[in-house]
């Protein structure tokens, strides 16, 4: 009976997984035809730099305050305070919004004062132009910390009560709202206009998942807060650990973007460019995965049920993570080529881009097992290793990228981060096993030999395809796209025929999860 709970428990984590990636996979799409846009208006070049830090720093506080220390504090809350009432729940998710509004309210006035100085500790190698390009897109864009703000505590509730799939879709309407006003802004104001443009999609992420609460019958609306209530206590007395932990963990863009300040021009934007496509598997199946089982570990009745979801959910990503990062090894030149090579985008910026790309790729697998991990010290409220966590990841991406950055340049930048992602991933493995004072048995030497057939099978497919059928850069955008969209389905025939063929596990909780919704 414990067996078949799991089991049923893994399946609709899988399920939840599964909807998130359908949801994810356009907004990741859409995310990257928006820098295709921009890569055509601005190119790779000292305007796109500016941007791109003014950028950086908005999303530092967005993914501290709302994707981070706000979602793990308060899902793991909200989850189990929804097993006892549903009424108190809601009542703590409102009382928590008006908790949220007034810190990002005063963070955002703060954040604005202090751009110039926050431009000058991000970039210092820029020179004054640059600077003051990047200080007046700061002060524009920091409003943006309050919409993304709130729709991540909407959907954190969202994700809570069962819905995956329009959180996960919510972004895509950002990112259509940005390609479809970014022309003319940019148009009429330049460089600034795709500030402006940031802010209205940033709306939209936010109304699109708040409309749905009406939906689920969970509307959310700034409420006075219980003060005397224990669940909110532990929300807040969580915050603050956990934003201090992830604080330390969005020093890690900065030390790309501070050494790739004094690099060639153009270094600052390629990262960022090689960075959005890596956004596409990481958030198409590293992210989904990850919040779809936060809630589950939440939930876990015993110390077995969450070694189980933790085992299964890890083994789960790596099953879609790593031949995704093969492929994209594989073909980070043709991928490239077909996204950004036009207007100013040059053939420097095309080479660049590409092994930016390809070394990025090799840390994906760690991150996606470091992100998961992270989400059941999250679970088990551990805040302090999940603080020792993160700063071990800082400080191994500071050293690797200062050993890295003399001999390879921006490549070295590139490839640190998925280094020490990967270290830090067995790190918070190690904790959650002390914690529980159980294995984790989480790769098997089986398991690594199953992979590796597979895994070289799919690149022996990679490579004949590519010699039979060679990429052609001077063809019409439609035949490249078809050669670009017939290796990702023949590969993804190819990989699934094998593991299914080779029995892997990660089938049978499909199967479950799909006769679950069949049902």
């Amino acid at each position: 009976m414990q067996n078949e709970k799991i089991n049923s428990s893994n399946a609709s984590m899988i399920k939840h997984a599964v909807m998130m990636m359908f949801g994810t996979l356009l907004s990741r799409v859409l995310g990257l035809a928006r820098e295709v846009l921009v890569a055509a208006f601005f190119g790779a070049t000292k305007s796109m730099d500016a941007f791109n830090i003014a950028y950086t720093l908005s999303n530092l506080l967005r993914q501290l305050l709302a994707e981070g220390a706000l979602s793990a504090a308060f899902v793991p809350v909200f989850s189990q305070a929804l097993t006892k009432s549903r009424e108190k729940a809601l009542a703590l998710a409102r009382g928590t919004m008006t908790v949220l509004l007034i810190i990002t309210c005063g963070v955002v006035l703060v954040g604005i004062w202090g751009a110039p100085g926050l431009v000058k500790v991000m970039a210092p190698g820029f020179d004054e132009a640059s600077h003051n390009i990047a200080v007046k897109l700061t002060q524009y864009m920091f409003p943006f910390l309050i919409f993304i703000s709130l729709e991540a505590l909407t959907m954190g509730e969202l994700n809570s009560l069962g819905s995956f799939f329009i959180p996960a879709l919510s972004p895509a309407f950002s990112n259509l709202v940005f390609i479809v006003t970014a022309p003319f802004f940019a148009a009429k104001f330049g460089v600034y206009g795709l500030a402006l443009s940031v802010l209205c999609g940033g709306f939209a992420h936010f109304m699109t998942q708040w409309l749905w609460s009406f939906k689920m019958k969970a509307v959310l609306y700034p409420a006075r807060p219980n003060l005397k209530d224990p669940d909110l206590k532990r929300i807040m007395k969580l915050f603050l650990p956990y934003a201090a932990g992830l604080s330390l963990n969005q020093i890690n863009p900065v030390i790309s973007r501070m050494l790739g300040s004094f690099l060639e021009e153009g270094s600052i934007s390629v990262l960022n460019y090689s960075n959005r496509i890596l956004q596409l598997p990481l958030g198409l199946f590293v992210i989904a995965i990850s919040q779809a089982v936060l809630p589950q570990l939440s939930r876990a009745e015993n110390d077995d049920e969450f070694i189980d979801t933790l085992r299964q959910a890890i083994r789960f990503a790596l099953f879609v993570v790593l031949p995704a990062s093969l492929g994209a090894i594989e073909l980070s030149s043709q991928f490239v080529h077909l996204i950004f090579v036009r207007g100013e985008f040059n053939s420097w910026a095309w080479g660049a881009t590409t092994s930016c790309l390809a070394l990025s790729m090799l840390g994906l697998p760690g991150m996606a097992c470091s992100t998961v991990v992270m989400r059941a010290l999250y679970a088990l409220s551990m805040p302090h290793e999940a603080f020792k966590v993160t700063g071990f990841s800082v400080l191994s991406t500071a050293v690797l990228s200062l050993l890295l950055v003399y001999p390879m340049g921006y490549n070295g930048l590139a490839l640190a981060p998925g280094i020490a992602f990967t270290l830090s991933g067995f790190l918070g493995m190690y904790y959650v096993r002390k914690k529980l004072n159980k294995p984790l048995k989480i790769i098997t030497k089986k398991i690594l030999g199953d992979y590796f057939i597979a895994l070289t099978i799919l690149d022996v497919t990679i490579v004949i395809y590519k010699f039979l059928w060679p990429y052609n850069t001077g063809a019409r955008i439609y035949v490249r796209a078809s050669w670009c969209f017939i290796i990702i389905i023949l590969s993804a025939i190819t990989y699934s025929i094998f593991t299914f063929k080779m029995k892997f596990d990660e089938w049978n909780l499909l199967k479950q999860a799909f006769r679950k919704k069949k049902k």
